[in-house]
């Protein structure tokens, strides 16, 4: 019998278990000593042989580890950073909040090291400098001056912290996007996939690798009519519409500009001026999604085993995927049957589901799919989701 060590092959790295390395040893000295030898758990040999089986193992597991680690599909933590810079990314540290204010105020009035405030107090700093253009008003992006998932509802930034002559008032149209934790494995590799198509087969694609490469960007689509007439959406023809969650207004306008085709027109209710290269200015046009708060209600059966701690891991489950799923989806209630199963995790087997029900916002309750616009959001929220245990 060959010495159980990991293998590459064609179809890549193959590697025995512990179970058939202590197997090996154990047959090895059997065969060097008689089969007489007792080399049970509780002897000293049988210890022994458990320890040169563990080493194996360990040597095993760590050369998967190597061979993985150069694939952005398996590779793990400090390997996966590393192996994404090959596409010019850095895995995203924690962020701050940021949120998209209307700024109102004389043509011209420059506001330096600006800071407003929320409902709750909490302080939004403004870009070093802004300078309200002829119109009078202009849109920019604040964040947050403390670090946290801080949440400012739609019109709830409205106080000026640093009054500045010609600066008349401030609000946000839309909610605040919270900052997010240091970025997962599994969203860096998401990220890495869509950054392949910035050099891509059409225009739209590289359009939204670009995009999803900004910092602070969460989620986003992108639509496009290459029609003469307005779509289903009410998008005109021969334009492109993107919803982006998250990310700097400016940045996000100047990438579409810089990205998008020649002659074509941009669809949004963000408007943001980009100056070209050749000192024109350009209006950019561009959504911000609207948050669309779903609730979901469970009506459960506990089995032996159910805990306090597997209906919170339960909410915990339905909360993520509600926040993980792209704009513009609906919300179809049947398939939120699993992560309230916990994906079949063993935990499932302490509960069985009678009933799921789900609403958007304040609407009723129902077993009935949701529907999003194209330039909605679906959000969820621990406080959303109630469990009755019967």
């Amino acid at each position: 019998m060959p010495i159980p060590l990991a293998q590459i092959t064609e179809t890549g790295i193959t590697a025995p278990t512990y179970a058939e390395v202590l197997a090996y040893l154990q047959g090895e000295f059997r065969r060097i000593y008689g089969a007489d030898i007792y080399i049970e758990p509780d002897s000293q040999d049988g210890q022994q042989i458990a320890v040169f089986a563990q080493a194996i193992h360990d040597t095993n597991s760590m050369a998967v580890a190597v061979f993985n680690a150069y694939s952005p599909s398996t590779a793990q933590g400090a390997g996966l950073s590393a192996n994404v810079k090959l596409n010019g990314l850095a895995r995203r540290i924690a962020s701050f909040s940021t949120v998209d204010l209307r700024i109102i105020g004389q043509a011209g009035a420059t506001i330096v090291s600006g800071v407003v405030r929320d409902a709750d107090g909490n302080r939004w700093v403004l870009p070093t400098s802004v300078v309200v253009p002829p119109a009078g008003e202009i849109t920019v992006t604040a964040t947050a001056a403390a670090p946290g998932a801080l949440r400012a509802p739609a019109g709830t930034v409205t106080t000026i912290a640093t009054p500045t002559q010609g600066w008349q008032s401030v609000t946000n149209p839309l909610a605040a996007t919270p900052g997010a934790p240091v970025e997962s494995d599994a969203d860096l590799r998401r990220r890495q996939a869509v950054s392949t198509m910035i050099p891509s087969r059409s225009i739209l694609e590289g359009l939204v690798g670009a995009v999803a490469e900004l910092p602070g960007v969460t989620r986003y689509r992108a639509y496009e009519n290459d029609g003469g007439a307005p779509d289903a959406n009410g998008q005109p023809g021969n334009t492109i519409a993107l919803v982006v969650q998250g990310g700097d207004t400016t940045a996000i306008a100047q990438t579409i500009a810089l990205k998008k085709g020649p002659g074509s027109g941009t669809h949004g209710t963000t408007v943001v001026d980009v100056v070209d290269s050749f000192g024109i200015t350009r209006a950019v046009r561009f959504f911000r999604p609207a948050v669309v708060p779903i609730r979901v209600a469970l009506n459960l059966t506990a089995l032996p085993g159910y805990t306090a701690a597997i209906q919170a891991k339960v909410v915990q489950s339905i909360t993520d995927y509600l926040n993980a799923q792209p704009i513009g989806l609906p919300v179809y209630w049947m398939r939120l049957l699993v992560p309230a199963n916990l994906f079949g995790a063993a935990e499932s087997r302490t509960f069985e589901i009678n009933s799921l029900t789900v609403a958007r916002g304040a609407n009723p309750l129902a077993a009935a799919d949701v529907a999003i616009a194209f330039n909605e959001a679906m959000s969820g929220q621990i406080s959303d989701v109630s469990i009755t245990v019967v």
